[in-house]
């Protein structure tokens, strides 16, 4: 068995259930497991240190997730058209796994949510793409093929799945964001096995 990085960071739930439905698409490939991990918050000095364990959730990612699974699917929520500073952070902590090439040819896909429709979603996936393509990763997308993306009101884009959660962030994700979810992880899965050999 060979494993996916679903690596999120999730304020109110959205991110996160957009994790669980991409790793349910990466678990219908056989030979293939999800590895769900997420990142402290950052906080300023007076709030003291993250816990070195979540009360709650997917445990925190480490640099050696990275290293050992075959391919990478990154979510955050939308902040000002980019990714998160707590994802921000952990990735710009990876210059070791840079400079080794240890990410060098695995996928990667990426998604998002955001409060409003024009919130940045596209935005954000693309600037969560760019420290991914640094370290030499092979960016997979979503293609129109899936017929959601012409259907949908809400999230999905060609970049990555998205959802619109609302300014509360406690919109569910439509059926249309579950399918593109699912088949996002589906897609990146069958994409790592084939890359991997």
């Amino acid at each position: 068995m060979q494993d996916i990085l679903v690596l999120y960071y999730s304020l109110h739930g959205s991110v996160q259930q957009l994790a669980r439905h991409i790793a349910h698409g990466v678990e219908s490939v056989p030979g293939v497991g999800a590895r769900l991990r997420t990142v402290p918050k950052v906080a300023a000095e007076v709030d003291g240190p993250a816990r070195p364990v979540p009360d709650a959730g997917a445990p925190y990612a480490t640099q050696r997730d990275l290293e050992e699974c075959i391919g990478l699917a990154l979510g955050s929520p939308t902040r000002f058209g980019n990714m998160a500073a707590a994802m921000k952070y952990f990735w710009d902590g990876t210059s070791g796994l840079w400079l080794a090439g240890a990410l060098a040819g695995k996928p990667a896909s990426v998604f998002t949510s955001t409060a409003s429709l024009h919130g940045g979603q596209e935005s954000t996936l693309l600037t969560m793409m760019l420290p991914l393509l640094h370290h030499g990763m092979v960016i997979v997308g979503l293609p129109y093929s899936n017929p959601e993306l012409n259907a949908t009101r809400s999230g999905g884009t060609p970049y990555g799945v998205s959802h619109l959660a609302g300014a509360d962030g406690k919109a569910p994700l439509t059926e249309e964001e579950r399918r593109l979810a699912f088949a996002q992880g589906r897609r990146l899965a069958e994409v790592a096995l084939r890359l991997a050999g």
